[in-house]
């Protein structure tokens, strides 16, 4: 069984087209969402169509949660922007999606942030210091009770694995859309993956256990950020062409 795991795709309608292109030539028997899907400076309402008429098995993020949730005065600027754009059917879409669930008959287990928070971040701890990988001992305890072999997060928008002294292994397949932001949760910090390449990742059982692929793509992202900064979202530019925080 292979699957195809993407999150954080944050409305960059161009790198989730070359990602369903690149996952396509691969012939996965299924893909799965993590959540934070369209808020952003981009193509929300396009990206909400593509992934609804695709087969895609879906969660919410903390983005889902807040667009159906805060009142627009209180919204950030990405999720005002989608916000803006998104039609009912879009919305009525957004509330159908649950916040976590199992899949393969309860083997993996699909998550934002982690089992029961959709903004804490599972592989990575922040602080004073900003942000860094977190101790094993932490990520074991944030997976909790959970059974499954494999549990899948989002959020931080880094690509990691880790596998726990149990044998349960963690993973955030890493963000399609944006690689590179700054945010004042907990701690200011700033999560870099260095490039601009959309990423994603391909589970694959076989003999008996769980492996994982790690995915980076080419797309265009000197339009998405020349489209960015055409809306005045100057945060996403650097971020959108380079995979670093301006």
């Amino acid at each position: 069984m292979r699957i195809a795991v993407i999150s954080d795709v944050h409305g960059n309608l161009g790198a989730l087209t070359a990602v369903l292109a690149d996952i396509d030539r691969r012939g996965v028997d299924q893909v799965v969402d993590l959540g934070d899907k369209l808020s952003g400076p981009l193509f929300p309402a396009e990206t909400a169509d593509l992934m609804m008429d695709r087969e895609i098995v879906h969660i919410a993020g903390n983005h889902e949660r807040q667009l159906l949730e805060l009142p627009v005065e209180r919204m950030g600027m990405s999720d005002r922007i989608a916000h803006a754009a998104l039609t009912p059917r879009h919305r009525d879409w957004l509330s159908s999606l649950p916040a976590q669930r199992a899949l393969a008959d309860g083997d993996i287990w699909l998550c934002h942030g982690i089992p029961g928070s959709d903004r804490t971040y599972f592989l990575e701890e922040v602080g004073t210091w900003g942000c860094r990988p977190a101790d094993p001992a932490l990520v074991a305890a944030r997976a909790g009770t959970v059974e499954a072999s494999v549990i899948l997060c989002g959020h931080s928008h880094l690509q990691r694995a880790v596998r726990l002294s149990d044998g349960r292994l963690v993973v955030n397949p890493g963000s399609v859309g944006l690689q590179a932001y700054r945010d004042d949760h907990l701690f200011l910090h700033q999560n870099e993956m260095g490039s601009p390449h959309a990423r994603y990742c391909v589970l694959e059982r076989a003999r008996g256990t769980w492996a994982v692929t790690m995915v980076e793509l080419a797309y265009d992202w000197d339009a998405a950020a020349d489209l960015a900064a055409s809306r005045g979202a100057d945060g996403w530019v650097q971020a959108l062409r380079t995979g670093r925080v301006g």
